[in-house]
């Protein structure tokens, strides 16, 4: 088994990844996809089985950068399935193949985008006053879409602590012209009586419908749910999890206490636990709709998207990750 060096850049995309430069499951994807392509670049070698262990090795460095966005395993899962299904001949259509499949994946995440913002906005009806959680590009696509078609002009954005992710959704809705209030988090409740829709993202949608994002979208939910609001998530199809399949679980990240509260608190209130949990679940019962590129279903039918779109080869990607299925889990 050969060591090899991970490309530089490859080491900062992942860095990047991991530290929340790169925040969202969309961009998230999109970065795992073109450090793939990335390190196929700058592969050195001249024979086709070094190259094959390189990229699993590049892999599953990528893979390890967050647990939960189910965007990362997926995109990277997305490229190596079709190039060990294409069992290439040669070192350079190996190559070839990577660099293709990595770019293609990326246009695809961009346009699925695009096509959300369209068949979302036409859920939304004139007049509709929005609510949105931490920052989504598939969101934000259905808000401005709606926008430019004149069905919505105000939308109250939570803050979404400790990172503050709302203040990118509130400057990017307040550039494409809309009126934007910007609300504190414990807020939710007070303000839900002026919303006519909430609109979330979703970092990753399981097989039973529940969709995992950024900590808060529950509560968001909930409260929609009692005020009778009826709640969307926009969500790439590549954001399912074939792992949630088989009940596999979804693992929270938790992060460091410093994005909480400071070090020097920290010390001086070493009796004090803080709690970063990142994520939270969202029960399909407080989910009207789930928007994807391919359509827009109810939560319950996940598990067709997932089906649909992985097929046989979910038994292929769980097995990526070290998982045994059984042949009857998919009615084979």
């Amino acid at each position: 088994m050969h060591r090899f060096e991970i490309p530089r850049k490859v080491v900062e995309i992942r860095e990047d990844i991991k530290n929340m430069k790169i925040r969202g499951a969309g961009k998230i994807a999109r970065a795992a996809a073109e450090a793939l392509a990335t390190a196929t670049r700058n592969f050195e070698g001249e024979d086709l089985q070094e190259f094959m262990e390189y990229i699993n090795t590049v892999a599953d460095f990528i893979r390890s950068a967050r647990p939960t966005a189910v965007s990362l395993p997926n995109a990277v899962s997305y490229v190596l399935s079709r190039l060990r299904r294409a069992k290439p001949a040669s070192l350079s259509e190996a190559r070839d193949l990577v660099i293709r499949t990595a770019d293609y994946f990326i246009e695809y995440s961009q346009n699925a985008v695009k096509v959300i913002g369209e068949l979302g906005a036409k859920r939304l009806e004139y007049g509709d006053v929005v609510m949105t959680h931490c920052h989504s590009t598939a969101a934000v696509s259905i808000i401005v879409t709606a926008h430019k078609l004149g069905k919505v002009n105000k939308v109250y954005v939570k803050e979404t602590r400790p990172r503050l992710q709302g203040l990118i959704t509130a400057r990017v809705l307040s550039d494409a012209g809309l009126d934007v209030v910007l609300i504190p988090d414990s807020s939710v409740r007070y303000f839900m009586k002026k919303v006519t829709k909430v609109i979330v993202g979703a970092d990753t949608v399981a097989a039973n419908g529940a969709v995992i994002n950024k900590i808060g979208t529950s509560l968001v939910a909930l409260v929609a749910k009692e005020a009778r609001v009826r709640t969307y998530v926009a969500a790439e199809t590549y954001k399912f999890s074939p792992r949630t399949v088989i009940g596999e679980l979804v693992p929270i990240e938790v992060r460091d206490p410093t994005e909480v509260v400071s070090r020097d608190w920290l010390k001086n209130k070493p009796d004090v636990e803080v709690y970063n949990p990142v994520f939270d679940v969202t029960p399909p019962e407080y989910i009207d709709a789930i928007i994807t590129e391919r359509g827009i279903i109810p939560p319950q039918a996940a598990i067709l998207i997932l089906i649909e779109e992985y097929g046989l080869s979910i038994k292929e990607q769980l097995k990526e990750n070290d998982l045994l299925i059984r042949d009857d889990v998919l009615g084979e």
